[in-house]
């Protein structure tokens, strides 16, 4: 169960709480929601192709939860991943992750949350003046990665408009038995001549949740009774899922400059949060040692501070109508703690990202010519950091055009061009050049009808850890191995709409088919035991160059060796067909002696004289017998490197009991070297 207090204040002179009897209310029109995240002027929802919607304050109050996916969970089309209480993300269309972008003011939240469903998004709608969902042609001027649609957390902080009241909050409560959970939330305004103040505050304090019946589901307990030894006692888990406390804050403030025909403001909000992480184990070294009784409870702790200005002009021109920017700086960094006092992996983004753009009305047509940039980096550190480091750029360019007709007859269309740049410390850069568009047609009726189509087409590129990913992801318990040579990911979606409304009751049909080529997900594989290869193949070239170059071209030729090594003949003979191993994808090692190539290779540098003769001396004092014999056939007198190496090997003979028989130099002939055995065997 859970109770919910919400006092809302306004005054034109002081913050005062009042309370005071109502008149009976009349039954609620239906007014339009206007929608601000859509480029070019704010329209209704209803007027748009694409499914939108908006929660403002009390619709977000009435569904609050302890997440923004669950909060959206109830609306329609919308659904959440879940990892507790402390992480959760929407799902919209069954799309989610990458395809769903969720912005805070217009700008990304800049966080890791579509890496991992255990990691929380960096927006909540616990301080929030408003929420709008938007999907359709509209949705596609933020990119590929809204395919699915935008979720949009508005936060207030920043005043477009001068508020009705000098003064103006409201204050929120709640409970809730399930998890003892407590809430706390207050913002208020104060506003001065063309000046306005905002601040945001809120706390959230839940303890482990209760359920109804057994933690582990069915399938599971059936496993871990077929694995269980005889004799062992295993206790089920039920009525409360153990590690799932949450702890949230935030602080917020806002300072706004508002005018005639423009507003210009800046806003820094801090948010941290600390969650358990149900049924996410971290696994002991072997002979680690483990104290008995002890259980870790790995939580997540966290923490974003984030900077944003924004500032609008109202041009009023024939042509230019408004310009307006936005500009937002994040640092966000997360620990994964295996335990009280033992910080385990760490995530930690930094960036900026800015978005302009030009509203006009042309030929009737009204809509906005944009641009958008992103520059951020991802380091990871730890047992856990399936992801190496890797900085993301992109550059995109947008226009969105609609137009309504006097018989209710409309068009609206956007085109976006963009280029992403990924570059990973470790596998290098990946880069990929990105066109969407969508365009739709509606129609309005004088009784209240509205029908729509549109066709869409996105193309998104890879992310991090699709491309990069490789290792240990144990909130899925998976091994995840991302692929660098990934294409972009296309789609093609088709929509149809049926709507209907009057001033006390709407309903609405939308229909879709969404077609993907390239589609990127997780599949499953298999991988060696560490330390273990599968198959070996050695290729002897005898010295032979072009022996060695043909060995090379069919080990990739044939396309099943998961890395090549090469140990070079000649260095600039050898250059060329190490190249091609190498422009093919294949992994190459080159040791002993090098190539002129800048491709990725690995060198691995020869031991030297001393060091090798040595290797090889104490490889036999180790196997053979004290006493034992042994005969040594050396290739050249007076090659420094050989000299050294017969030197490090007579020194390590010395001090073990191993008699040499015979130095022997057999200028490398086979034949010589079978008539000097031969003769030291008689």
């Amino acid at each position: 169960m859970k109770r919910v207090f919400l006092a809302t204040a306004v005054s034109t002179q002081a913050l005062l709480g009042v309370a005071h009897a109502q008149e009976a209310e009349a039954p609620r029109r239906l007014e339009p929601v206007l929608i601000t995240t859509a480029p070019g002027p704010d329209r209704a929802s209803d007027e748009l192709v694409g499914n939108a919607t908006a929660m403002v304050r009390e619709d977000i109050v009435r569904n609050l939860a302890s997440t923004l996916g669950d909060t959206l969970s109830g609306e329609p089309g919308i659904s959440s991943t879940f990892f507790g209480q402390g992480a959760s993300r929407p799902v919209l269309r069954g799309l989610g992750a990458e395809r769903v972008q969720v912005l805070t003011n217009g700008i990304g939240v800049i966080d890791v949350s579509a890496a991992s469903p255990d990691h929380q998004v960096a927006a909540d709608g616990i301080d929030a003046e408003k929420i709008e969902i938007l999907r359709g042609p509209a949705a596609l001027a933020y990119g590929g990665q809204a395919i699915g649609g935008v979720v949009n957390v508005i936060d207030g902080l920043i005043s477009e408009t001068i508020p009705e009241a000098a003064v103006s909050g409201d204050l929120l409560g709640a409970y809730n038995s399930v998890s003892e959970g407590t809430e706390l939330a207050g913002r208020a305004k104060y506003a001065t001549g063309p000046v306005v103040l905002a601040l945001s505050a809120s706390m959230r304090d839940f303890g482990n949740y209760d359920i109804p019946g057994f933690v582990e589901s069915a399938r599971l307990r059936a496993l871990e009774e077929a694995e269980k030894e005889e004799g062992e006692e295993h206790e089920e888990a039920r009525g409360q899922v153990e590690n799932s406390f949450l702890k949230t804050d935030s602080l917020g403030a806002g300072l706004s400059w508002v005018g005639e025909r423009g507003f210009a403001g800046f806003a820094v909000r801090r948010q941290t949060a600390k969650y358990g992480l149900p049924g996410h184990s971290h696994e002991h070294e072997e002979g680690a040692p483990e104290e008995e009784g002890a259980e870790e409870q790995p939580f997540i702790d966290l923490e974003q501070m984030r900077y944003d200005f924004r500032a609008g002009y109202d041009v009023a021109g024939e042509v230019i109508t408004r310009v307006s920017g936005s500009l937002a700086y994040a640092d966000y960094e997360h620990i994964e703690f295996e335990g009280p006092g033992e910080p385990g992996t760490r995530f930690d983004t930094k960036g900026w990202e800015a978005r302009g753009e030009v509203d006009h009305t042309i030929a009737g047509f009204e809509g906005a010519l944009g641009v958008q940039a992103l520059d951020k980096e991802l380091f990871t550190e730890g047992d856990e950091a399936f992801i190496t480091p890797t900085d993301t750029k992109s550059l995109a360019v947008f226009l969105y055009e609609a137009r309504d007709w006097d018989n209710g007859f409309g068009v609206e269309g956007g085109l976006r061009g963009e280029t992403v740049e990924h570059d990973n410390n470790v596998q290098g850069k990946a880069e990929f050049d990105l066109f969407s568009g969508s365009a739709g047609i509606h129609q309005h009726t004088e009784g209240g009808w509205f029908f729509g189509a549109q066709l869409s087409y996105t193309e998104r590129a890879p992310n991090e850890s699709e491309l990069f990913a490789f290792g240990p992801h144990l909130a899925t318990a998976q091994y995840e191995v991302g692929d660098a040579s990934l294409d972009k990911e296309r789609g093609l979606n088709v929509e149809g709409t049926v709507r209907w409304k009057n001033e006390w009751l709407s309903f609405g049909v939308n229909a879709f088919k969404t077609s993907f080529k390239d589609f990127i997900y997780l599949s499953p594989g298999t991988i060696e035991e560490e330390g273990v290869i599968g198959e070996f193949r050695v290729s002897d070239a005898a010295d032979d160059d072009n022996k060695q170059i043909a060995d090379i071209q069919k080990f990739v030729a044939d396309g099943d060796c998961d890395a090549i090594i090469v140990s070079p003949s000649t260095t600039a003979t050898l250059t060329p067909a190490v190249e091609e191993a190498c422009a093919s994808g294949v992994p190459v090692i080159v040791f002993d002696r090098g190539v002129n190539t800048d491709c990725m290779v690995t060198f691995i540098h020869p031991i030297g004289g001393y060091a090798y003769g040595a290797s090889g001396a104490e490889f036999l004092v180790e196997n053979l017998e004290p006493g034992s014999t042994v005969l040594a056939l050396r290739i050249l007198p007076g090659v420094d490197v050989l000299e050294n190496r017969w030197g490090a090997a007579q020194e390590i003979f010395g001090a073990a009991d191993i008699e040499v028989l015979g130095n022997e130099f057999t200028g490398g002939d086979g034949a010589q070297i079978k008539d000097i055995v031969t003769q030291y065997l008689q």
